[in-house]
């Protein structure tokens, strides 16, 4: 087993803590698959392994749909994915990327990216 330092921060939140809070301490965590069978049960390991790669497919989907990318690309992208296997990358549609972030924009950010277009298009 090995001392595994973990840190957390909190950050200020109206109606909740004025300060930034933090902490970090120190907690036992086995080394290797062994110690990891001792430490825990197989059924614990297994349960938290899919749980962190589930969560770690719904980050890159989040960042695919804001690269523009379909449905369709995604599911052939991250479809045969393996937890700790980096996911090979697909092409993204630059244009689906703009109107993603667009439609997601706030009418100040919209009207900005208004601006920039059409300072490309007099640019062009």
């Amino acid at each position: 087993m090995i001392q595994k330092e973990v840190s957390a921060k909190l950050p200020v939140k109206e109606g909740r803590n004025a300060q930034e809070l933090s902490a970090t301490i120190f907690i036992d965590m086995p080394e290797n698959i062994d110690e990891a069978l001792d430490w825990a049960s197989d059924e614990a390991i297994l349960s938290n392994c899919l749980a962190n790669f589930v969560k770690n497919q719904q980050a890159g989907i989040r960042t695919d749909l804001l690269a523009g990318m379909s449905e369709e690309e995604i599911q052939a992208k991250r479809g045969k994915a393996v937890p700790g296997v980096a996911v090979a990358g697909a092409k993204a549609d630059p244009q689906a990327a703009f109107i993603a972030k667009f439609k997601m924009a706030s009418a100040d950010e919209q009207a900005k990216m208004l601006e920039l277009l059409r300072e490309a298009a007099a640019a062009a």
